[in-house]
């Protein structure tokens, strides 16, 4: 697809307005679905001796235990500090306990991992969260929590994960939907519209609760003002708190009624959990009152710091019933709360409908602008308020008893600089509700689609002193802040970069400086401490891709040090992202061009390594692979996985502009290319400029870039129907077999869920398409075309007959991962593999989940079933197949040239 240069007039919008509003006062983004959907079992929370964080806080304790870090809830909507949070709970009248927050089995108890058990679809929203939607299907008999656990602990590794919706509590429709729905009347005025319908074949009962609750901040004894919330005698309840203005709850009632209001404290029961003496009236008073029949549980004051307007249903078959609240400031009077309650929603409604036409407007399909209406609705849900204070956490609070000594030197006790409190988004808000840097990275990017001001905040988020180490290390994620990521946030800030500029029509050079300042101290970090020997080839440990190899590769390799082809190639693709954006700051600040020259010189380096020096790259296999590093040599690890096409990412163009308008910069290009010409030959072609004037710099010259597409382009290795698996599927039948230290290891072909728990047992890349990877993929191949040209063909698939030129297979790469989530000629989606009532029920159909990855020959989605961490990566390719990708416009020479030459001189086919 060509860059056309059509950018959507998202600002020309009342939402856009918005956005542009809030660069000056970001009064609309105070509030937001800023709690987490889990809040047990993470790290923050955890204040054991064992660093076991699921086993400390499990999801048994979370309704009786007051959380330091954060909150959780059902649709959670809060102020960016959690000072008063709104969500749901609800009872069927079956249940054992209360459902207040979502349930999910831990990483030990789920046959793969952690996994959440419910059933809940994020439906639409817009940047300022003017406009909230979500849905939560709620079984009618009792929710199997047992079984979810017994039959996930039965099933062995080879066993799919066994979900909610095997269990058949949605058989005949016995379900309530329940749409969770926000507007805003103004910055502060929150409306919350909750509509339930009964969509089995019976009458069945319902209690529904909307709670409001203030985040415990006063138990930790570092500040001892409470918040306090009252019923007042006209009915609704006022809210006090020492950081926020007056507020007041309304809450109206239904034809069975008015509501009653239940009150109790956002505090632990140290009576359930420890064997305390009863006292108070604790968080899980609302539970036992209504659950357990204890009337006196709750505060008979109608007072505390969490109350639930409790509304008993009986619904008939089919009949809807619809809740109305609104959380206000006090100053706006006393006037009556509902009368444009529904004015208000269906003017969001409209506006959000007017921000996704601007959006969409060169999306024919309709089905293809749902996918990425819901996936970036998905993004938009998933922020949180991330707030950990490591120095706090290790040392403790005064209110509460000293933590072991243990911790001190556990997880993450290195890292005492972290003060974090932020609106971040998230890769999961239930599976994954901390960040992960490079997930971040990418979900910056798609963000950018409509919201770049935020946007550019991530991308600077992680480099900032709360988070990056003085040594210049960015935090990879909460279990392991020390670990390392594949470096991608300086391709996420030029890419962020490049859609501001195309959205607003203004390059914002301040963003591109700040992040490059801090991105070149944290490359000086990775030569410094993940290239062991100085000679440009690296071992970066874990790099995300867990259970891709033979060995754990956060650990030391007892007899050796594993190079790895793919870190080597991040950091071809760091340096060559960092020489990009210092071209561009060099435009307008000549002093740049030194640091442009430095990253173009890094990059010739670490390419000479990898490409002949380091063994990585195999002239008989004609593919990169891993090496070991012995006493006695380099011994390759001859798997073909993805660790040898990272290498196809590793590639940037320069315009002929860009060079003419930088005289010292080409000079010393020229002069260090001509100088030394064993380094020259790395760069293709670079005396005769590509299409359109174009420079090309890249780990693959022509013919080798055609050995790796032979390969990943052959449906018998790496093409599936639907992407770019992540290991070659000729080892479906024949794993591939390296014997290492006198012990045969295996690696096979998986195209589902992972039959090992080599890296914790929760992630797969044996076989699975992924979407971030995939995406980098096409990107590289967008960025070749532009050099070579259409004249540069390759076959595929592999086989087939079929040449096709670089853009035209990244298209047919995005219409593989588009077709996972759309429908196809026979009216399914992929995504949801055989599940009839998935693809049939006119209730589920239309509901697209984002999974972390998905099954390597039939699409399934599998994991994490919320991952708009990276899977809303599909919103951007189904951007990118209509408008061409603004996110990395062309150079500024590039047009049409001559036809590119490949390495032997002769004209490319």
């Amino acid at each position: 697809m060509p860059y056309t240069h059509r950018p959507p007039r998202l600002f020309d919008t009342v939402e856009g307005g918005r956005l542009v509003a809030a660069r000056n006062d970001p009064a609309w983004r105070r509030w937001g679905p800023y709690l987490s959907d889990r809040q047990w079992g993470t790290v923050r929370e955890d204040y054991s001796a064992d660093g076991e964080a699921w086993s400390d806080l499990p999801h048994d304790h979370a309704r009786s235990r007051a959380y330091r870090w954060g909150e959780d809830g059902i649709g959670g909507f809060a102020d960016r500090d959690l000072n008063w949070c709104l969500c749901l709970a609800l009872w069927n009248g079956r249940d054992p306990i209360l459902k207040e927050r979502l349930f999910g089995l831990t990483n030990t108890e789920g046959n793969h991992g952690e996994d959440v058990k419910e059933l809940y679809y994020y439906l639409d929203g817009i940047p300022s969260h003017a406009y909230m939607r979500m849905l939560y299907k709620y079984p009618q008999a009792a929710f199997p929590y047992e079984r979810l656990l017994r039959e996930n602990a039965q099933a062995g590794l080879d066993a799919p994960e066994f979900e909610l919706i095997d269990t058949g509590v949605f058989d005949e429709s016995r379900y309530f939907d329940v749409a969770i729905a926000y507007a805003k009347a103004g910055p502060d005025d929150i409306l919350m519209r909750i509509t339930v319908a009964n969509r089995g074949p019976e009458a069945a009962d319902l209690a529904l609760l909307p709670q409001l609750f203030a985040r415990n901040t006063w138990s930790w004894g570092r500040d001892a003002a409470r918040p306090v919330l009252r019923l007042e005698a006209d009915g609704t309840v006022s809210a006090r708190h020492p950081r926020m203005p007056p507020m007041r709850l309304f809450a109206e009632g239904t034809a069975e009624g008015a509501p009653e209001w239940l009150f109790c404290d956002n505090e632990t029961n140290g009576a359930r959990l420890y064997g305390l003496p009863p006292a108070g009236y604790p968080k899980d008073a609302i539970d036992r009152c209504v659950v357990g029949g204890e009337a006196g549980a709750v505060n008979p004051d109608r007072t505390g710091t969490k109350c639930a307007a409790l509304h008993r249903l009986r619904l008939e078959a089919g009949a809807e019933a619809t809740l109305r609240l609104r959380f206000r400031p006090e100053e706006q009077g006393d006037g009556d709360p509902f009368t444009a309650f529904d004015a208000v929603f269906a003017q969001r409604i409209a506006e959000a409908d007017a921000f996704y036409a601007a959006l969409q407007a060169e999306i024919p399909d309709a089905d293809e602008r749902r996918v990425q209406r819901q996936a970036l609705a998905g993004l938009l849900w998933s922020k949180q308020l991330y707030h950990y204070d490591l120095r706090e956490w290790l040392e403790g609070d005064p209110g509460q008893p000293k933590p072991p000594e243990a911790r001190k030197s556990g997880r993450n006790a290195d890292w005492r600089h972290v003060r974090a409190h932020d609106i971040v988004s998230m890769p999961d808000a239930w599976e994954y509700p901390w960040f992960a840097s490079w997930d971040l990275a990418l979900q910056s990017i798609v963000l950018a689609t409509i919201d770049p001001d935020f946007a550019k905040g991530q991308v600077l988020l992680l480099l900032d002193e709360a988070y990056t180490h003085p040594n210049a290390a960015m935090p990879a994620y909460e279990w392991g802040f020390s670990d390392a990521n594949p470096p991608l946030h300086a391709f996420a800030a030029w890419r962020v970069f490049s859609l501001d500029r195309a959205l607003t029509g203004v390059p914002d050079h301040d963003f591109l400086l700040r992040a490059f300042n801090r991105l070149t101290l944290n490359f000086t970090w990775w030569v410094n401490r993940k290239d062991a020997a100085g000679r440009n080839l690296f071992q970066g440990g874990f790099l995300g891709l867990d259970n891709i190899g033979l060995f754990d590769r956060s650990k030391p390799l007892a007899g050796g040090a594993l190079t790895q082809s793919d870190a080597t190639a991040w950091m071809a693709m760091n340096a060559l992202e960092l020489m990009r954006i210092a071209v561009e700051l060099a435009l307008t600040e000549r002093a740049y061009e030194d640091m442009a020259q430095k990253f173009f010189e890094h990059f010739l380096l670490i390419a000479d390594a990898a490409a002949r020096g380091g063994g990585l790259w195999d002239e008989k296999d004609q593919f990169f692979y891993d090496v070991i590093e012995t006493e006695a040599g380099r011994i390759p690890i001859r798997a073909r996985t993805l660790v040898g096409l990272i290498p196809i990412c590793a590639v940037a163009i320069l315009g002929e502009a860009d060079t003419r308008c930088l005289p010292g910069f080409q000079a010393r290009l020229r002069f260090f290319l001509e100088s030394r010409p064993d380094l020259a030959a790395l760069v293709s072609r670079w005396q005769e400029p590509g299409q359109g004037g174009t420079l090309l710099l890249s780990l693959l010259r022509g013919h080798r870039l055609k050995a790796l597409l032979r390969r990943m382009l052959d449906e018998a290795e790496f093409l599936s129907p639907h992407g770019i698996r992540g290991v070659s599927k000729v080892y479906a039948d024949t794993p591939f077999r390296f014997l290492w230290n006198g012990e045969a290891l295996t690696l096979p072909y998986e195209p589902a869920e992972s039959r090992t728990r080599l890296f914790g047992g929760n992630s797969n890349w044996r076989g699975p398409v992924w979407l971030p990877i995939n995406y980098l993929l096409i990107a590289g191949l967008r960025r070749f075309h532009r050099y070579y040209g259409p004249d540069f063909r390759v076959e595929a698939p592999t086989g087939s007959g079929q040449l096709l030129s670089l853009d035209a297979i990244a298209d047919l790469l995005a219409r593989r991962l588009i077709a996972l989530s759309t429908r196809g000629p026979d009216g399914r989606r992929p995504v949801y593999g055989d599940s009839r009532l998935e693809q049939e029920d006119p209730h589920f159909r239309d509901h697209v989940l984002s999974y972390e990855y998905y099954h390597g020959e039939t699409g399934r989605g599998l994991g994490a079933s919320h991952q708009t961490g990276w899977s809303a990566l599909v919103a951007l390719l189904i951007q990118q197949v209509a408008l061409g990708p603004i996110e990395d416009p062309p150079p500024s020479g590039a047009g049409q040239g001559d036809p590119a030459q490949d390495s032997s001189g002769s004209q490319t086919q």
